[in-house]
């Protein structure tokens, strides 16, 4: 009888095992799971900028932001000529800039204009019937006007309401306002004087051109990073789905668990009304609890509440990490009438779940019933990242980013891996549809990507690291991943690549300093931001770089303690200020 849950397990397992076999045999013709009586097409394979986020117009015209822009345009209008589904037509267009970073990610149509941003600016251009690309000079509508060689959530989603404002999130430069950021231990600034110009929404006119911040007003408070942001035509409000804060375990090793930091904080679903505020940095919102904590750096422990009590919780919670990228609320008719009014969500995936599997990686949906939640989140398309379980950010094939509606109520999804692009439809008969259609999808929920982690089956490192090897995992594999791979356009990887293989001195002042700026290797550039590691002994730094420059295919020589020991020393000596590596591919 002792066997017994074993034997349990075992099938509990096999059963899903050949789920998933039979799943994966099964696919749409877009190569995507969907529920019942849904199909999905390829609007086009690949473009090669990639894309971000999507509009499409009355005539079938879809637009789409270019995630690495060129001077041959930062978007690009397709058009089914044919009613195939696929793209015939093609070209790009947009500002002159060729944008420094990759967070450009704004894609609208309002009153006959098509809105876009890059990193910094809000751009409009005038939208002509018949004519594929918009024609007229390129205005600009908003600037970000501050600082940002320490900046990390730049992106600049919009979103629009019935009373002729635009709304723009300026995001907060640090995990939660402290300084040096993302260094273990280091308590925030209380009060955190980020919130005067970052970590809001403002709202400004979207008619005026040429506005800086100072000329919008802040519409609300307390929200750290948002990509995914629309307006609601049901109540009239703003929502938004957050990106929470990183780093749980990598800061604060005594009090969160590996899988606490991969499930933490909750990506916040929220409704956003004039003057709310959301806690952050003081607070984030744990799911699993479903309710508002104090933060590690400002004394919390994962159960405190206190000051965060005083802040407006989220309408509903989803597990951390998975990357809310875009948000829409569908009023087409072509699908079932269950999902009029409800709420589509892009999780473009965590690159930072280590040691468990990567997650995310779909599409979700919530029901919705007068302006609220009427149901838990739905698995509405998935097969993105083909392979499960997602070991590695860049294991995934394909990772949805953009999501808009055509004039017959087609959902369009994309992708920002390759820049492929899908067509939803539902073929079967609306009035038909019944919830056991969703079961396959249900099950889905079951799969790594999605499932919260088993604390010690689903845990992908070896038993008993040491030295350089258990220095990277803790440290370093959240970004640079586990594998050294890195993830596309913010961390780069450990391989093929000088910064790693070449000048020790230069590398050790990395770990000592911390870098950031634009970072090309090979073809591909990254922006992410690498935090300084002085508080490592100089042991420990020669341990993980020793095991970085002698992993993941590389073959160069150690570091010795004795080479960090004395490039600290010169550091103290100089008695300047640490200031990070500055790099930049111009």
């Amino acid at each position: 009888m002792k066997s017994l849950p074993g034997v349990k397990n075992f099938l509990k397992y096999y059963l899903l095992a050949i789920l998933f076999v039979q799943c994966k045999n099964a696919p749409t013709d877009g190569g995507l799971y969907l529920p019942e009586s849904f199909s999905s097409a390829v609007v086009i394979d690949s473009i090669e900028e990639t894309v971000r986020h999507m509009a499409v117009t009355d005539d079938n015209i879809i637009y789409a932001k270019l995630r690495n822009a060129t001077q041959k345009g930062v978007a690009v209008a397709l058009k089914d000529a044919d009613g195939d589904s696929r793209a015939d037509d093609i070209k790009r267009f947009g500002a002159s800039e060729v944008e420094k970073w990759s967070y450009a990610t704004a894609m609208r149509i309002y009153n006959g204009y098509i809105y876009y941003s890059s990193d910094l600016v809000v751009y409009r251009q005038k939208l002509r019937p018949g004519s594929l690309i918009p024609e007229g000079e390129v205005e600009v509508v908003v600037v970000d006007d501050h600082e940002h060689g320490k900046h990390e959530h730049i992106g600049k989603p919009i979103a629009f309401d019935d009373e002729g404002h635009i709304f723009v999130p300026f995001g907060a430069p640090s995990n939660a306002c402290q300084d040096p950021k993302r260094t273990p231990g280091v308590p925030g600034m209380d009060p955190c004087p980020q919130l005067e110009h970052h970590g809001g929404v403002w709202r400004f006119d979207a008619d005026k051109l040429n506005q800086t911040q100072k000329d919008g007003y802040k519409y609300a408070s307390g929200i750290r990073s948002l990509v995914a942001m629309n307006w609601n035509p049901v109540d009239g409000e703003l929502y938004a789905v957050v990106h929470g804060r990183d780093d749980l375990l990598r800061l604060w090793p005594d009090r969160y668990t590996p899988r606490q930091s991969a499930l933490l904080p909750s990506e916040e679903f929220i409704r956003i009304t004039e003057g709310s505020n959301f806690g952050w940095p003081y607070c984030y919102y744990d799911q699993i609890k479903g309710k508002k904590v104090l933060a590690p750096e400002y004394g919390g422990d994962g159960e405190i509440v206190g000051r965060c009590a005083d802040f407006e919780d989220p309408i509903m919670g989803f597990p951390g990490h998975w990357a809310p990228n875009d948000l829409l609320f569908y009023q087409g008719d072509q699908f079932p009438e269950r999902y009029r009014n409800g709420a589509f969500i892009a999780f473009h995936g965590s690159t930072n779940r280590a040691p468990y599997p990567q997650s995310g990686y779909f599409v979700g949906f919530v029901p919705f019933k007068d302006g609220e939640p009427s149901g838990e989140y739905e698995v509405f398309a998935d097969g993105f990242a083909v392979v499960d379980p997602i070991e590695s950010v860049k294991d995934a094939h394909y990772r949805p980013m953009g999501l808009a509606v055509g004039p017959e109520g087609e959902l369009y999804i994309s992708d920002s891996v390759k820049g492929k692009i899908w067509k939803i439809t539902y073929d079967g008969d609306r009035s038909e549809f019944k919830e056991e259609q969703l079961l396959a999808m249900e099950d889905r929920k079951q799969l790594s990507h999605i499932r919260s982690p088993d604390e010690v089956k689903d845990n992908l490192l070896p038993e008993n690291l040491v030295g350089g090897a258990k220095i990277y995992q803790q440290y370093c594999s959240t970004c640079h991943q586990m594998n050294g791979m890195g993830a596309s356009g913010r961390f780069p990887p450990l391989i093929n690549t000088d910064w790693v293989t070449g000048d020790k001195d230069r590398l050790i002042r990395v770990m000592l300093q911390g870098m950031e700026g634009s970072l090309k290797i090979e073809d591909e550039v990254y922006n992410g931001v690498m935090p300084q590691h002085s508080f490592l002994k100089d042991e420990e730094i020669a341990q993980v770089l020793t095991f970085i420059r002698s992993s993941f295919g590389n073959e160069a020589s150690e570091i010795s303690e004795t080479e960090v020991g004395q490039l600290r020393k010169v550091q103290n000596e100089s008695g300047l200020p640490v200031e990070p590596i500055k790099v930049t591919t111009d």
